[in-house]
């Protein structure tokens, strides 16, 4: 190995690469693209949701029950309805997402001690945020119901509202949330973002490198050259992988600075991590390149590697542990996943090396097995 000849190759790719204008857009504006289009798109809170009202009774009771939904930050009231009709085209129209309607005499029904149903028609058209919406309405509801209770025993046996709260709900329940205090979906998402970024740029960027050795012609070069398969491969990544840290530095940046998200781990282990899942993710890169001729092949082929299992198997959206038997050993076969818990657990639960090692190990294993298997796939004899 002579590293002055490693040294020239990677000063070559990189004097390429800044030469063509398209792909250091590619290399360093699309991450940072993905990251602002995906960190925004991505928000997964369900708030201010648009509702209207129809009330049957128009009472001070009525007014009091709605009045939770008009002060929730979960609700953004749009206006009364006349009638169930103007609530169905309103619905259809995509204009409201929740129409609640009171029926007439639900004060007097209340007062006389008989239940009364309030229906609540519910968007159902994604039924995660339906689900969401109807805890939403839940537990509104049910505040209300145990606020009426609470105070008709107040009434009942002349005793505080205290003491009566105390007796319809003799068990409390204490909710702690740890890591995400507020519940953000943004301090979940765009940590993975991250993850997501760099598995899809970095393998890319890769590929189309060294396929434009073949497109153009220079391939040939290296073929009758002194160097040796593992001097120009060491040459040939090393642009890409300096190119992807830096990114993932800038990732990390916006991710804290602009989108708030609270780093509590290591930034050097962070870092370290980080290299070592863009030494594995240039891997992908590099066995795309060995195996088509074309950049359109190299990146149709590491888009649809790169992409679609980062989606369905990183935990990227949903939880590895919430998906079937199958989904689950799909996901440990692919590098994403193991970053994805790298990258949470660093900015949010501020755990390092002692936690993550075996995600570090996973993903050094890969870089290994990836560049191994590219060695051997690449030869000095043109393919006819």
């Amino acid at each position: 190995m002579n590293l002055q000849r490693i040294a020239t190759v990677a000063w070559k790719e990189w004097r390429e690469t800044i030469r063509d204008r398209m792909f250091v857009l590619l290399a360093f504006l699309l991450p940072i693209l993905w990251m602002f289009v995906f960190g925004y798109g991505l928000v997964q809170d369900v708030e201010d949701i648009p509702f209207g009202v129809v009330d049957r009774d128009q009472s001070s009771l009525s007014r009091d029950y709605l009045y939770r939904f008009f002060e929730s930050r979960y609700f953004s009231f749009q206006g009364y309805l006349s009638s169930e009709k103007d609530a169905d085209a309103l619905l259809q129209s995509g204009k409201v997402r929740v129409v609640i309607l009171v029926p007439e005499k639900f004060e007097e029904r209340l007062r006389r001690g008989q239940s009364v149903g309030i229906q609540t028609l519910i968007d159902g058209t994604f039924p995660l945020r339906t689900d969401i919406i109807k805890g939403y309405v839940i537990a509104i509801n049910s505040a209300f119901s145990a606020e009426r209770l609470s105070a008709y025993l107040s009434r009942r046996q002349g005793i505080p509202v205290e003491q009566a709260e105390t007796q319809t709900h003799p068990i409390r329940t204490e909710v702690r949330y740890l890591y995400n205090e507020e519940v953000r979906s943004t301090w979940s998402m765009v940590p993975a973002l991250v993850m997501f970024t760099l598995m899809v740029s970095s393998p890319l960027l890769t590929a189309l490198g060294i396929v434009r050795e073949k497109e153009t012609g220079s391939i040939y070069n290296i073929y009758s050259s002194t160097v040796t398969r593992f001097e120009f491969l060491a040459g040939k990544l090393l642009p890409y992988v300096v190119i992807s840290s830096v990114n993932a530095g800038l990732l990390w940046i916006i991710a804290t600075q602009w989108f708030a998200v609270p780093f509590k781990g290591s930034l050097p282990f962070f870092l370290a991590a980080s290299v070592i899942f863009v030494l594995s993710s240039t891997g992908i890169g590099l066995l795309v390149s060995l195996l088509v001729r074309t950049q359109i092949a190299a990146l149709v082929i590491t888009m649809v590697l790169s992409m679609l299992p980062t989606i369905l198997f990183s935990g990227l959206i949903v939880p590895v542990s919430s998906l079937s038997r199958g989904s689950q050993i799909q996901a440990h076969l692919f590098p994403g996943m193991y970053y994805t818990n790298i990258v949470r657990g660093t900015f949010l639960k501020g755990v390092g090396a002692e936690v993550l090692w075996m995600d570090v190990l996973a993903l050094a294993f890969y870089a290994i097995i990836l560049r191994s298997i590219g060695y051997r796939l690449f030869t000095k004899r043109p393919s006819s």
